[in-house]
């Protein structure tokens, strides 16, 4: 454990932030150190270049006849702003309480390197593995992996496989073992709604000249009723309903409703009516604003009618829900009722499809097998409100399952500063790595 915490934090050091162009070099660098781990540890592995980062494909001696597990992680970050409200360098990795503060801890770096780790673990105890391995890890998962699908076509036949596994989720409590059976989908747009074709005077102008703030704000409020209902006709036609079962597990879990309180310091939870919860963040499809602006944003007052103003929208979807049925749908509502006093312009984001597997399938029952002898109780069973969009891709292009057992928890600030990992969730996920091969092997 010693060694393989201090390779963690050797890790850890590697700016490796894959939406800056100042960081590709050490992109390149931190792939370079993954791979001569691998190739230590026995595995042969290859660096496989793209149009932007490196894609790292490694394997054991594959022989017929043995279940094949694709383990799935990326070795990209998110950036480190706002820096200021860190407490310690990002890169510089700081132990305090039995966590470690880094950026990449939770997000994804503590969790890969964990099953790198148990596999080293094994490997050194018998000499082998029980079974035939892949890691695939990419660099761009945090810039939506532009390239890992068509890495995942041009080489499907190198990566083909019976189940994959990926711990880039989380789980409900400390010491709760967690099994993510769901991941909500996801589909972005942005909206500019431009007005004159410069800053006007609104006084000279006002009330003749339709403002751009004024139109968009409409368009903004025209997304829910006042039960946090979305009103964009025909949303929720394909949405699946969360099942009895769920919503009885669900209801027995730690957390919930006052465990968000108390970590978003809301005043008070905010919803669709009529949900829980659980249910709202994840098996309900939402709409959000991530971002807004036009007109004057400085000191004081400017008297302007702006020339045009944005907003970036992301709606979280569920099963059924197809992201290109809800980009249209969602573009034809906001053209609907944007009137021809200002010209809208619409940019379609990046989207994933949701996702939802069989928890008890025949690789579900062995990872849950497996959980249960990492952590000596019945795993939670859940859904979880983000996205993964490769998971489905993995379906879709491989034609296999994906088993999602996160070691995060709440509140180890995943993309905010001062991120952080429990030391002995890292050492649990060890553990786990070396059940689940065992689990995987037998199943």
């Amino acid at each position: 454990m010693s060694a393989a915490l201090d390779d963690l934090l050797t890790f850890l050091r590697f700016p490796s932030i894959s939406t800056s162009s100042a960081h590709a070099g050490d992109l390149v660098n931190c792939a370079e150190w993954l791979k001569a781990k691998l190739i230590g540890m026995g595995l042969s592995a290859v660096l496989h270049p793209t149009a932007r980062h490196p894609v790292l494909v490694a394997k054991n001696q594959h022989q017929p006849g043995r279940p094949t597990l694709l383990i799935y992680g990326h070795y990209d970050v998110q950036p480190v702003d706002p820096l200021d409200q860190w407490i310690s360098p990002p890169f510089e990795p700081r132990i305090e309480n039995g966590r470690i503060y880094a950026r990449g801890s939770t997000d994804n770096k503590g969790q890969l390197l964990a099953h790198v780790s148990g596999v080293a673990a094994t490997l050194a105890k018998y000499g082998h593995l029980p079974l035939n391995l892949t890691f695939l890890f990419e660099g761009e998962e945090e810039i939506g992996s532009p390239n890992l699908e068509p890495f995942l076509k041009a080489h499907r036949s190198d990566l083909a496989c019976d189940i994959i596994a990926i711990s880039d989720t989380g789980m409900v409590a400390t010491g709760v073992p967690t099994f993510t059976y769901g991941l909500r989908g996801i589909a972005c747009v942005e909206l500019t709604v431009h007005g004159p074709s410069i800053d006007l005077h609104s006084g000279i102008f006002g009330g003749s000249v339709a403002n751009p703030n004024t139109i968009l704000s409409k368009l903004v409020a025209s997304l829910h009723d006042a039960d946090g209902r979305i009103l964009i006709p025909g949303f929720y036609d394909a949405v699946r309903p969360v099942q009895a079962w769920e919503s009885d597990a669900w209801a027995k879990l730690p957390g919930g409703a006052d465990e968000t309180l108390a970590l978003t310091g809301v005043p008070k939870l905010w919803g669709e009516s009529g949900y829980s919860d659980h249910e709202r963040r994840w098996a309900r499809p939402t709409a959000e604003v991530n971002g807004i602006g036009g007109g004057y944003q400085g000191e004081g007052s400017k008297t302007v009618i702006p020339r045009s103003a944005f907003a970036k929208f992301s709606f979280r979807l569920v099963p059924d829900q197809d992201p290109a049925d809800i980009l249209e749908k969602v573009s034809a509502h906001f053209k609907a009722i944007t009137p021809d006093s200002v010209r809208l312009e619409i940019k379609i984001g990046h989207s994933g499809k949701p996702y939802a597997m069989d928890p008890d399938s025949r690789f579900g029952l062995a990872a849950r097998r497996a959980l249960s002898r990492t952590f000596p109780r019945e795993p939670a069973l859940i859904r979880e409100g983000g996205s993964i969009p490769i998971v489905q891709s993995f379906r879709d292009i491989l034609g296999v399952e994906t088993l999602l057992l996160g070691l995060a928890l709440p509140d180890c600030q995943a993309h905010a500063p001062n991120e952080n990992f429990p030391i002995e969730n890292f050492e649990a996920g060890i553990l786990l790595n070396q059940a689940l091969l065992e689990e995987i092997a037998s199943a």
